[in-house]
């Protein structure tokens, strides 16, 4: 995926959804029924069910097509685990679009195989909570491709106060990989206690709320990732403007490859607009905060 369009001129709607939770098919403690049921109710679009494959569970691929109505789907999904990274860990790679028929094991997997293999199957494949599990730059170098990298995950910030990526999705695209950006739930608990409900997600747009529409969106980088504000435009004017349009926010931001950012700051902003012509750096995104300290986040935009 190379994300240098936004996807606000997109024709379409956004859709909401989580791209990353677990059911009682691996270590969640919610049914795939109440998963589903849950979010529903909370005014998402579509989830993906992204159970862990690994043996203790009997490498499950959970088969969600039951549950899509008319007003509601879902993506197959599944968070792989192939071999280990540098820390010692396994890996944890999702794929979010899947074939029912995909092997989610194969003795002798790599890190590297596996994402082949995802991505030869057409799904959307990111890198899960790099703060969480010292995934380093060396490790995600090992990969051919991948889609995006999540730059925020509610239950590593809930868990543990590793929940936020930033820093080492700049740190690929100061080396020149151009990969998106999504904001997850990681749900393993929901309600139970560890608060990992409704704590990030993203806005997709697409032409139909279908299961290939949002993956040929997904793949196309035409979504925003939030923990509260909405991004209703993110518009260039000519090369040297940048126009941004939001729900009630308190600072908006826009941030490169050097330190620093422009940003305007107020209360209750709804946009803004920014001079670039002074902005040096290859790649742009723009940043939305709210009072509560959530925030939205538009995929990084290159500038060449």
């Amino acid at each position: 995926m190379t994300p240098t369009s936004l996807p606000f001129a997109q024709p379409g709607h956004f859709y909401r959804g989580n791209l990353h939770g677990h059911s009682t098919n691996s270590d969640g403690l919610w049914s795939p029924a109440e998963y589903v049921r849950q979010y529903r109710q909370n005014g998402y679009d579509f989830v993906a069910l992204t159970d862990h494959c690994l043996e203790q569970y009997g490498y499950p691929l959970s088969d969600t097509r039951q549950f899509r109505s008319d007003d509601f789907t879902t993506l197959i999904g599944a968070e792989l685990h192939p071999g280990r990274i540098e820390s010692g860990s396994v890996w944890h790679l999702l794929a979010v679009g899947l074939p029912l028929n995909f092997e989610t094991h194969r003795e002798g997997d790599t890190g590297a195989s596996v994402a082949r293999r995802v991505m030869a199957a057409g799904a959307f494949l990111a890198a899960t909570h790099p703060d969480w599990y010292c995934f380093t730059v060396a490790d995600f170098e090992t990969l051919e491709a991948a889609d995006a990298i999540e730059c925020y995950n509610g239950g590593a910030d809930a868990g543990c106060d590793r929940g936020y990526s930033w820093h080492y999705i700049d740190m690929l695209l100061h080396r020149g990989h151009r990969v998106g950006a999504i904001a997850v739930d990681d749900l393993h608990a929901g309600t139970a206690g560890l608060g990992d409900f409704m704590r990030g997600w993203v806005q997709v747009k697409a032409e139909a709320l279908a299961p290939e529409a949002l993956l040929r969106a997904l793949k196309a980088g035409h979504y925003y990732a939030s923990t509260g504000p909405q991004l209703h435009n993110v518009e260039f004017r000519g090369r040297e403007k940048l126009v941004v349009e939001c729900s009630p926010v308190r600072q908006i931001l826009v941030t490169g490859e050097h330190a620093g950012a422009l940003r305007v700051s107020g209360s209750g902003l709804r946009g803004a607009e920014f001079d670039l012509s002074e902005f040096d750096s290859r790649w742009l995104r723009v940043t939305a905060r709210d009072e509560r300290g959530g925030r939205a986040w538009t995929n990084p935009v290159w500038l060449e």
